[in-house]
């Protein structure tokens, strides 16, 4: 394949099991620490919160690609990519998180975001002529869903405790994210470690900018006290994870690369028992095995490739 100026461009090669078990191992620990320390730093406005975690997201980013001496410009002006995904893939779902973890716990939030590849799946199936659902795949949609069932439905009993509120910006955060995924794979010959720089600059600018008109300057005062838990929000939880994740979706598609999620909740749920004090009902147990086994049939079917 020759690019505009004549030069060869080289294809990537198809990602490695090794490959794949290390990138998907990493990025879904560093992601599911957001949780963390998103209830780490206390009652920031949701609004405030993506603001400083997309400013401090973008600033590790920019660091690293001075260190490497590398251009802050878009591959070919490809700016309103850094738009969209830092509306999918940054300011939206990181105030909905936000919102979210303040009505339900750390654990049923991931279980309920786990469904991500559930909905990258059958995305993928109506856009994508190589991604069309196999009847494994099917089923394992099916079942998914049914565990989705079982960790929402009770929030729809009265006096259950549980906030529909929470649980519904959940989903709404997992089908941000698995739009941003399907986006992604669109993206033409750029270079992932740029897309995730422009991707943090279009997050917590939009972000800030809302979070002084919905919130107000005031509304900032509280940063300082949460300032350890923001900078590992930042840069533990955002800029490494998203680097990695969009190199991994570049190179094995959307629907592998959004195996992330069938990892993140195992990870969240045990910093949540561990740290947050959490405890796991036998609904929520359930809920999420049904889940995950759902997500697994439909991620570990099929031939890897890597995208052209």
């Amino acid at each position: 394949m020759s690019t505009a100026s004549g030069e060869v461009a080289t294809l990537p090669a198809a990602p490695t099991p090794a490959f794949m078990a290390t990138n998907l191992l990493v990025c879904s620990m560093l992601w599911s620490t957001s949780f963390l320390f998103i209830k780490l730093s206390g009652s920031i406005n949701p609004f405030v919160l993506a603001s400083i975690r997309g400013l401090i997201g973008a600033s590790a980013l920019a660091l690293w690609f001075v260190v490497q001496a590398k251009s802050f410009r878009p591959d070919n002006g490809q700016w309103h990519h850094w738009v969209v995904l830092g509306a999918l893939n940054g300011w939206i779902p990181n105030v909905l998180v936000a919102h979210a973890l303040t009505q339900i716990g750390t654990a049923p939030a991931a279980m309920i975001q786990a469904s991500g590849p559930l909905l990258v799946a059958v995305l993928s199936h109506l856009l994508y002529a190589d991604e069309r659902l196999t009847p494994r795949r099917f089923v394992g949609v099916v079942i998914g869903l049914a565990g989705m069932g079982i960790l929402i439905g009770p929030t729809a009993l009265p006096d259950s405790g549980i906030s529909p509120w929470g649980a519904l910006t959940m989903v709404a955060t997992a089908l941000s994210y698995a739009a941003a995924n399907l986006y992604v794979r669109s993206i033409r010959h750029a270079d992932p470690a740029r897309l995730a720089l422009g991707q943090q600059i279009c997050s917590g600018i939009p972000a800030t900018t809302l979070a002084l008109v919905v919130a107000g300057p005031s509304a900032f005062a509280a940063v300082p006290g949460s300032a350890a838990s923001l900078l590992a929000l930042g840069i533990v939880s955002t800029a490494l994870p998203i680097l990695l994740f969009m190199r991994l979706i570049r190179r094995a598609g959307p629907t592998r690369a959004s195996m992330v999620g069938y990892l993140q909740p195992v990870w969240t749920t045990i910093m949540a028992v561990l740290f947050l004090g959490e405890s796991i009902g036998l609904r929520e147990l359930t809920g999420g095995v049904v889940v995950l086994t759902g997500v697994a049939l439909v991620s570990f079917s099929g031939r890897v490739k890597a995208i052209r």
